[in-house]
Formats: C-alpha cells, structure tokens, sequence
C-alpha cells in the first residue's frame, strides 16, 4: 500500500509512523489495544518499532475509520475476516453495470482484456 513510498530503512519510530501517516501517536496506541493486526515489536528500551508491514495496517485501519467510516469494532471484524481469508479482497467497480446480465457482460470483457495481456506477455 505505501510501502514504495516509505524510506529504506527496517524499523521506524511511532514518531515517525506519525509524520507517515498521518495519525497521531496517542492514536496509534489505542489502536494497538483494539486491533491484533498491531502489535509492533519493542526495542530493549521499550520502544515501539514499526516494520512496513505495522504502517501497512495502519493505513489500513485509518482507510476504513475515516474514509469508509467503519466503527471500530467493525473494521477489528473485517480485518479477523480478511486475516482468516489469507488476503484483502479488493473492490471492482463495475461502472454503471447494475444489473446482473450487465454484470456478468463486464466481467467477461475483463476477462477477454486479461487473456490478451496474459497473449501479449507470453509472445503469441
């Protein structure tokens, strides 16, 4: 999600977690309490250290507070489902297809469109 735009480095402080993504620390630690996908691992000194994966989440849980307006205990059930699942699925905007044949239509272009690329890819 952001990781091609995170620094090269292995670990990052909550302070610069914070400055990442834009959520403030006190908030990245209640949402430690409330969600088991963060759980950062400590230095010897106690302090937090974020991998890619810890502000992976993060902006996972900010995305579906605040842009899709999820409670919290809604999104802590959507990530266990997608954590059981093995990978978040994403959404596919179909444009207007509304109906079920419409549906169906647009998904067999996709398909079509993903062979050619698929044809292309391999030389034929």
């Amino acid at each position: 999600m952001l990781e091609t735009l995170l620094p090269e480095q292995k670990y990052f402080s909550i302070k610069q977690v914070s400055e990442l993504t834009s959520v403030e620390p006190h908030v990245i630690r209640y949402w430690e309490t409330r969600f088991g996908s963060l759980r950062p691992d400590r230095r010897d000194s106690g302090q937090r250290k974020f991998t890619h994966k810890e502000i992976d989440a993060i902006m996972r849980i900010k995305q579906l507070l605040y842009n899709q307006r999820y409670t919290i205990d809604g999104a802590r059930k959507l990530l266990q489902q997608e954590s059981r699942r093995g990978t978040a699925q994403l959404k596919l905007n179909l444009g207007e297809a509304h109906s079920p044949t419409q549906t169906l239509d647009a998904l067999r272009n996709i398909r079509k469109e993903l062979e050619e690329v698929l044809q292309l890819l391999r030389g034929s």
